[in-house]
């Protein structure tokens, strides 16, 4: 898979690196024989016929600019420095965002692409083609093919999903945005049946919405065929806020964690989970629907503003 570099015009430094880095026919010659395999600095300066003081500094020079990367290896005379390609494409942004106009980055996770889960009957899966495994079998979340699931139900419990954390390193997010349609889940349906839905982000316990049922007066709008009359058939879409100030739900304030309470970085997935807490007034289960079910053409939505 191509690796790209990008580069922006707001990052002056960097890009003055790339540029000063891809100004010397001596390192671009070294580009082009990192293409295919990794040389040594030594091995590198008897091709392009150079001194070694050279090719050393040329490499280092490559390396600021992060096009290419080395590594120390053990030598017949100590250790020697292995080069090697870094990016294989260059893209740099020379227009750049305007500070006063808010950016967005957003990554969509299909309902049944949770990493954990605990499960209580009742309980199921399905997708736009029928069920995945059976009623009331909790062993069947662990299905490979839960994957592809557009609806999920349980009458307790949580599931869990990692998101990758889309930022680079040196940008700070205004806020953090879940967006999702889910309800309670009640035998068949039952719109006044309330439950104490909870969300933990990275293990922090951000806020509670309380459903009032399990909606099934209709059918859903994206429901298939197959999908029976007298079942769940949609949900609440709920946007849960993360923000410099607080925590909050559909347009009322959940609690006081802020994103400032979250380190996050992009060797480490964003953890989310949604459930009845064990201690709940009211532990009335759930249902998530997906891009494929209920009212609202999404899968499970996380976005930061920056």
């Amino acid at each position: 898979m191509a690796k790209i570099l990008y580069v922006s015009a707001n990052d002056a430094d960097i890009l003055c690196k790339v540029g000063n880095a891809l100004s010397s026919p001596t390192r671009v010659k070294i580009l082009q024989l990192l293409y295919y395999k990794s040389y040594n600095v030594k091995e590198i300066a008897a091709i392009l016929n150079i001194p070694a003081s050279s090719a050393a500094l040329n490499v280092r020079v490559l390396e600021e600019a992060n096009l290419i990367q080395t590594r120390q290896q053990p030598g017949s005379h100590g250790s020697m420095k292995i080069c090697s390609r870094k990016n294989d494409y260059i893209n740099i942004r020379l227009s750049g965002n305007d500070p006063n106009v808010d950016q967005v980055r957003t990554c969509s996770m299909p309902i049944g692409a949770y990493t954990n889960c605990s499960i209580s009957p009742t309980c199921g899966l399905a997708n736009e083609k029928g069920m995945i495994g059976y009623d009331d079998s909790p062993k069947d979340f662990f299905l490979p093919e839960r994957l592809s699931a557009q609806i999920l139900w349980t009458s307790s419990g949580f599931v869990e999903y990692k998101f990758p954390y889309l930022l680079d390193h040196d940008v700070n997010p205004k806020k953090m945005i879940l967006s999702l349609e889910l309800c309670s889940e009640a035998p068949n349906y039952k719109e006044n049946w309330k439950s104490d839905i909870t969300f933990w982000i990275n293990s922090i316990e951000c806020g509670t919405w309380t459903c009032p049922g399990d909606f099934g007066s209709r059918r859903g709008k994206l429901n298939p065929k197959w999908w029976d009359n007298g079942m769940t058939q949609f949900g609440k879409l709920l946007q849960i806020e993360i923000n410099t100030k607080e925590t909050i739900i559909n347009g009322v304030t959940s609690s006081n964690v802020t994103i400032n309470n979250f380190e996050f970085d992009q060797t480490n997935p964003i953890l989310i989970r949604i459930g009845n807490r064990p201690d709940a007034k009211y532990i009335g289960g759930f249902n998530l629907f997906g891009s494929g079910f209920g009212d609202y053409e999404q899968d499970i939505v996380l976005s930061f503003v920056y």
